[in-house]
């Protein structure tokens, strides 16, 4: 099951993301992805792990377990990386042994002071607050994102984290629009209007953090999984499902692409088992009542800064 992008590409509306994912498991946890029927992956500079990705992919290329046409890979420019986005994506095809990238995003709308290309560092000021570069532009670093696939060397151009305000100014001053934009969104963080602005303009919402983080946003940021709630329990024993199927059906009904991550086994078969039941309108609803404005992911513990604030 696939989204048509603006672009003309299809997207499987399922993949898996590799955020936190150690070298050692990538290999198996990709093989296994693949065997599962997983033809989506969802990679970037900043996971420092696009090197180990690419050995794996280029092994299952090579003993046949799959043709790079049949993948959907995607992977983002980093923030410090806003001024050399050419270097940027060649140096993630390099690591990934790609020649093309299904889909390029900007990670973050936010350009900071340069690092070294693939270093993805996040540079902080002597005050702890990070470095913001204020002499490029988010219009400047599209237009060098939409060169990318003049070159070639990229099919599908999008951004991640873009609130409606934007998004807006993204289509206002592109000559290719953007395809995607990757955003938290699930069940206590709907986002609904940011959700209908990118649908009604064209644009695929791709659901990061779908399940809301769990343990690992737990961990990192302290924050709370919609996973536990009495509701979303109630509804999985009604369905004969897990927490988390009825939680990815739920944002695959609204028509957005869901990219849990997991290093087990188990539930990578359970996260991609979600297309033989359907949520009824009432049970949207329901999951719809839930809504916190919740975010979980939350970077500012690391930059000094909220630039969602």
């Amino acid at each position: 099951m696939a989204i048509t992008l603006n672009s003309g590409f299809k997207m499987p509306i399922i993949g898996l993301g590799v955020w936190r994912m150690e070298g050692k498991d990538i290999k198996d946890l990709i093989f296994n992805a693949i065997k599962i029927g997983y033809r989506h992956f969802d990679c970037a500079a900043d996971y420092q792990n696009e090197a180990e990705v690419g050995e794996a992919l280029a092994e299952a290329f090579q003993t046949g377990l799959v043709k790079r046409e049949d993948l959907f890979i995607t992977t983002k420019l980093w923030n410090s990386d806003h001024g050399h986005v050419l270097e940027a994506c060649k140096d993630s095809l390099k690591k990934l042994r790609l020649d093309y990238l299904d889909l390029y995003l900007v990670h973050f709308p936010v350009a900071t002071r340069h690092t070294g290309i693939g270093t993805t560092a996040s540079a902080l000021g002597e005050d702890g607050v990070l470095d913001i570069d204020t002499t490029i532009s988010l219009e400047t670093t599209w237009h060098a994102m939409e060169n990318l696939v003049s070159l070639g060397l990229v099919r599908s151009i999008g951004i991640s984290n873009y609130d409606i305000f934007l998004t807006r100014d993204c289509l206002a001053y592109s000559k290719v629009k953007p395809a995607v934009n990757q955003i938290e969104t699930h069940p206590y963080f709907r986002r609904e209007s940011l959700v209908k602005f990118c649908q009604k303009h064209g644009i695929c919402v791709t659901a990061h953090t779908p399940l809301g983080g769990a343990a690992a946003n737990t961990e990192w940021f302290g924050t709370v999984s919609c996973l536990e709630d009495p509701a979303l329990k109630g509804l999985a024993e009604k369905y004969k499902k897990t927490v988390a199927q009825v939680v990815l059906r739920w944002g695959i009904q609204r028509n957005t692409v869901v990219i849990p991550k997991t290093s087990k086994l188990e539930r990578l078969q359970e996260n991609f088992n979600v297309l033989d039941f359907e949520l009824t309108k009432e049970d949207m609803d329901l999951v719809k009542s839930l809504d916190r404005k919740y975010r979980t992911n939350q970077p500012a513990k690391f930059w000094g800064i909220d630039l969602y604030a």
